[in-house]
């Protein structure tokens, strides 16, 4: 097992004695078969703005500039229909009919706004994501999981 695996298996596990599911277990269990999902999709979260910029006023500009960004690597277009991005705390977003055209991103921003191409709009009136530590969970429509982003303060760990 390279130093990184076992890096890496560690933050599962811290990350999974975190989680209280029990459905968290079965996952920490199939992680090879999610990089190879991962590289069958092509699709990853390649970037997070957790912690929005400027004074956290709940308005409409500032919860939109907190967001992920969620790119498909292939060429292939893919179909994010019933695919979910979800934060440890549970709150969850759920793609409806949106397909990912090949080597394109889309972020997807916390706040109200209208969905286009390159960026859709959770219309929350809260943040979503916490500044200090938390985790953007990529899940298809099956429920595998796809791609996950940690942050904690200083630093994201991508797994």
């Amino acid at each position: 097992m390279s130093a990184c695996s076992a890096r890496r298996l560690a933050a599962t596990v811290l990350a999974a004695g975190a989680i209280v599911s029990a459905a968290a277990l079965p996952a920490m269990a199939q992680d090879g078969d999610r990089d190879r999902h991962q590289r069958r999709s092509g699709v990853e979260i390649s970037a997070v703005q957790a912690d929005s910029p400027g004074p956290e006023s709940r308005s409409n500009r500032s919860l939109n500039r907190e967001w992920i960004e969620i790119t498909n690597t292939h060429r292939r277009a893919v179909n994010l229909d019933g695919w979910t991005l979800r934060d440890e705390d549970g709150n969850r977003y759920r793609f409806d009919n949106i397909r990912l055209a090949g080597r394109a991103t889309v972020r997807i921003h916390t706040g109200i706004g209208r969905d286009t191409r390159t960026d859709l709009y959770q219309d929350r009136r809260h943040y979503m994501w916490d500044n200090h530590s938390d985790t953007a969970t990529l899940r298809d429509d099956h429920r595998n999981v796809v791609d996950t982003e940690s942050w904690r303060r200083g630093g994201h760990h991508h797994h």
